[in-house]
């Protein structure tokens, strides 16, 4: 109960505060004005900051390692395949004919 008397002086007190009650004719007054040209608060914002839009949906990004450049020297030819990733033709060819763990062994 002492809540309830507490949160009904709280709501008193601001139907007396005078800065609330501009704010909130400010915001009824903006809304309405917005109805009559049909525009939204998304709008208005683009029209007075034409930046905010591009910098509030730019996604953040942690900064991503690049993987390290790779170097294979084939024995066999002594042909050197360079690569940053394992999807590599030559090196899916060569790990098919001689095994992954052999061509691994050829990493310089």
């Amino acid at each position: 109960r002492t809540q309830i008397a507490e949160q009904q002086k709280r709501l008193e007190a601001l139907k007396g505060d005078e800065k609330l009650k501009r704010e909130i004719e400010f915001e009824t007054k903006l809304r309405a004005l917005l109805a009559d040209y049909n525009y939204s608060l998304r709008n208005v914002i683009a029209l007075l900051d034409p930046n905010a839009a591009k910098t509030a949906t730019a996604p953040v990004r942690g900064a991503r390692r690049e993987r390290a450049l790779k170097r294979y020297k084939n024995p066999n030819n002594g042909e050197v395949v360079e690569t940053k990733g394992g999807n590599h033709k030559v090196l899916k060819a060569w790990k098919e004919q001689y095994g992954a763990e052999t061509v691994e062994s050829w990493l310089q």
